[in-house]
């Protein structure tokens, strides 16, 4: 029987995990550090206590995260197979650079990297398709996942995440202007004139705008990185690279809003397009919030291993990676605030009974 495991078991990784597991692999992960969603979203698959113990008996290992934890990841694994005396082969569907893709075999050393890209959502029900290439591409297609359509690209590394890196830049370009779009719209209030229009060229748009939008935003705060793995695809291509880069800026403002913090599956059952788009402008919870105008906006750039902690960080207080940055900067003014009002008071201290204080040390 062929182990794998799943780095790690969200609701890609899980559907994954129990594919492989119907089609007669041990599919097995491990949820430490994680949220509970995460744990929930892991049925079917075997849990263990830590990613060593996954490497330890993996076959394969599957890597499904956020692609700035892609490079971290292949690190990690590298290491748990060294202390473990295995060599997995490794699959990464990560929505990387074929840059990245290069620093991903770079990071592994000597274990066998197959490289692949998803086209679609958890083959939960539906099938989903995959891409993959590398030399030992076919071994990972041989798992025989029921539910996937699995494309083989040839042997060169990169090649399936170049693939990605197009389609998404039209599918989430897509969602980010088609949100813009209809959220001025509705603040000009014509909305419904808009969907009217539109659904000329896209019949179903009416229909379907709530969902794919409230969808969209849900993970905004994955479509981060991976905008800005496309900016990187393209400017290697010839092409600018701020287009995506601007993509990227509007998923960034998106997650710091109400519409950012819905989970996939309260974003599915959303039907009225306008509460949708209106979720943009203030924060229910709090109303004297707002989206930050774009003369205040600060993007923050992150390498893999601060995106890596943050992720972490994130999962352990189930919330979101803006939350973190977020408390982290209150809690070091406060210290700041607090240190400033210390030093002021011991100044003014000391240039009152300077005299006194002076005559007791010299008693």
């Amino acid at each position: 029987m062929v182990t794998v495991g799943i780095v790690s078991p969200g609701a890609m990784g899980g559907a994954l995990g129990r594919g492989w597991a119907e089609a007669g692999a041990r599919a097995v992960a491990t949820v430490a550090g994680r949220s509970e969603r995460t744990r929930s979203l892991a049925h079917g698959v075997e849990l263990l206590p830590s990613l060593a113990d996954v490497v330890a008996v993996a076959d394969v290992v599957v890597s499904v995260v956020p692609p700035g934890e892609a490079v971290a990841v292949a690190r990690d694994v590298r290491a748990a197979a060294e202390v473990a005396g295995v060599a997995p082969l490794v699959a990464d569907l990560n929505a990387v650079s074929p840059a990245t893709v290069t620093r991903i075999a770079e990071a592994l050393g000597p274990l066998d990297l197959v490289d692949g890209s998803i086209s679609g959502g958890p083959p939960d029900t539906g099938t989903t398709r995959v891409y993959l290439s590398g030399p030992r591409a076919g071994d990972v297609a041989a798992l025989g996942h029921p539910r996937l359509d699995v494309r083989l690209l040839g042997d060169a590394l990169g090649t399936a995440s170049a693939v990605k890196m197009s389609t998404a830049s039209v599918y989430k370009g897509f969602s980010a202007l088609l949100l813009h779009a209809l959220a001025a719209a509705d603040r000009n209030g014509v909305l419904d004139v808009v969907l009217d229009d539109l659904a000329r060229e896209y019949p179903g748009l009416r229909e379907d705008a709530a969902r794919t939008v409230a969808s969209a935003g849900a993970k905004a705060h994955r479509y981060v990185g991976e905008m800005r793995e496309i900016a990187a695809t393209q400017e290697a291509a010839g092409l600018p690279r701020e287009l995506f880069e601007a993509v990227a800026l509007v998923w960034e403002r998106v997650a710091a809003t109400p519409l950012g913090t819905l989970t996939p599956e309260a974003a599915r059952a959303r039907t009225d397009v306008a509460e949708v788009v209106r979720l943009l402008a203030s924060d229910s919870n709090n109303p004297g919030t707002r989206v930050v105008s774009s003369s205040m906006a600060m993007t923050l750039r992150t390498d893999s291993e601060l995106d890596h902690a943050l992720d972490v960080l994130a999962a352990a207080e189930g919330s979101s990676k803006q939350e973190v940055i977020r408390r982290a900067v209150l809690e070091r003014y406060e210290r700041a605030g607090h240190a400033a009002a210390v030093r002021q008071g011991a100044e003014r201290m000391i240039e009152r009974w300077g005299d006194v204080l002076d005559r007791l040390g010299n008693a």
